[in-house]
């Protein structure tokens, strides 16, 4: 019997998923900042894989990005998301993190993200 194209796709998602989860960790000196895309919007976080916690988020559907960003999903939005996200985890002293791309590949908004951590002071 032959898989459902979505079901494939689901399944190959989840085994990405867990090859990089495998690998990556996050801590409260060093957390992992994961990057998710829906159709709409984009967000990312830092999260203590230790304790179960996140310690700062940033998504393109807050108000104070609204007003600043006329289109919500594309780079120069996704540019704006990271430079937010590197601010907050600046205030709470985080200057080193673990980014998680997700099932993402590193190229466009998902690079954009990282790139701005980086302008913003965070070390990975």
């Amino acid at each position: 019997m032959r898989k459902d194209v979505s079901e494939r796709s689901k399944e190959v998602k989840a085994k990405i998923r867990k090859r990089i989860r495998a690998k990556i960790s996050g801590s409260a000196e060093r957390p992992r900042v994961h990057v998710f895309k829906s159709n709409k919007y984009v967000y990312a976080q830092a999260i203590d894989d230790e304790k179960g916690v996140v310690l700062a988020t940033a998504c393109s559907l807050e108000k104070a990005f609204q007003e600043q960003t006329k289109n919500f999903k594309n780079t120069e939005a996704c540019g704006r998301l990271g430079a937010m996200l590197a601010g907050r985890l600046q205030e709470k002293n985080i200057r080193s993190i673990v980014f998680d791309r997700g099932t993402y590949p590193y190229h466009g908004r998902v690079k954009t993200i990282a790139e701005a951590l980086r302008k913003g002071g965070l070390a990975f």
